[in-house]
């Protein structure tokens, strides 16, 4: 099977090796599972995740969420505030054909859903999302029991569950120690659960977790799910935290680029410029320690370290005879979630041999 470059390929092997992996450490902890497939946003992928165990996805916007109901997805959590008559409109229709769990913030927010879903004779489920540290979306920790009864009063909501996402923090500082980050980031929420419920509020889920902190989140008491994402590929991200004990083996997904250039002694120009690899992860980004943009598979002395949109320029650290114009390079990227966003289609790689593809059938949903 031919492909043109660049191009993201899945190792299929690996990818079934990484979902087993993570399903073991939840059924171990009869903890639930519920992916976020903002990573590949690719149906069937999804799919196989909940053959390995998911009781649900996990979506980032509503169109991903459309996207995965049209294929036969049935139970999807949005872990994004539903914000827009238009978007709580569609909710309301989502929610009629599949299970969908929606998000809010504040009263603000749940106050304009519920407006709607009395309008239209609708329940819709909502989580509440809390800040932990990472200070984007999310209630403040300390004013969230109060949020949640004025949200758990309101008609045409059921309040049912609780998240967050906190990332690689502890004590309101980014550290490297995943079972510290996630063991923590665990206890918080299912505190914080605990005091709504002796308020009379049933809460019934508390989801927490990422693919560094998932493993340890597990083990805490009171947490009823986890929401990995990058777990079925791995990164460069991944690998240098050892999330999930991952190593450059587990990498499961590389963009294979061509070299197209190769005349100057100290670089080699390969066809992957930004618009090929995200950049989101910037080289030396803590706690990360980046090398370039990308990692190149089988080569320690090349180094991705500038790209243009068309270009990729991997500076040597010594010379290298055997690159030539022409040559597949495999390159691992250093946030492989906005990468696959760049393509239509991943190609599937088993036993060496590309064997088939995959449409990115939620690329570019981001509303």
């Amino acid at each position: 099977m031919y492909v043109e470059t660049p191009c993201v390929v899945l190792d299929m092997e690996k990818v079934h090796r990484n979902l087993q992996r993570m399903a073991d450490i939840c059924q171990r902890n009869h903890c639930g599972l519920r992916p976020h497939t903002k990573t590949h946003k690719i149906p069937e992928l999804a799919k196989l995740q909940i053959e390995y165990g998911a009781a649900g996805i996990t979506v980032a916007k509503l169109s991903e969420a459309e996207v995965m109901a049209d294929h036969g997805i049935t139970d999807i959590f949005m872990a994004y505030p539903l914000i827009g008559e238009s978007r709580i409109r569609r909710a309301i229709a989502l929610s009629r054909r599949i299970r969908l769990i929606c998000a809010a913030d504040c009263l603000e927010s749940a106050e304009a859903i519920s407006r709607l879903c009395r309008a239209e004779g609708a329940v819709l489920e909502l989580r509440l999302e809390v800040d932990t540290g990472m200070h984007r979306t999310g209630i403040p920790y300390e004013t969230a029991l109060q949020e949640a009864l004025r949200i758990a009063a309101l008609p045409g909501v059921r309040l049912q569950g609780l998240f967050t996402f906190r990332g690689m923090m502890y004590d309101g500082e980014t550290c490297l120690d995943r079972r510290k980050c996630g063991h923590q980031e665990g206890s918080l929420m299912a505190a914080l659960a605990e005091e709504i419920r002796k308020e009379g509020i049933p809460i019934q889920d508390v989801s927490v977790g990422s693919t560094p902190t998932a493993e340890f989140c597990a083990e805490v008491p009171g947490v009823t799910e986890v929401r990995p994402g990058t777990y079925i590929f791995q990164d460069m991200m991944q690998v240098n935290t050892s999330a999930c004990e991952s190593t450059l083996e587990d990498v499961a997904a590389t963009v294979w680029t061509q070299v197209v250039s190769c005349c100057k002694p100290d670089v080699i120009v390969v066809d992957s410029g930004c618009k090929s690899l995200s950049t989101d992860a910037a080289p030396g980004k803590f706690p990360y320690s980046l090398r370039g943009y990308g990692t190149v598979a089988g080569y320690p002395e090349l180094s991705l370290s500038r790209l243009s949109e068309e270009h990729g320029m991997l500076d040597l650290e010594r010379p290298c005879p055997s690159i030539h114009v022409g040559d597949i390079l495999r390159i691992i990227p250093n946030h492989i979630c906005p990468t696959v966003n760049l393509y239509d289609r991943v190609y599937l790689l088993r036993d060496h041999e590309l064997y088939g593809s995959y449409e990115v059938a939620a690329r570019g949903r981001n509303y």
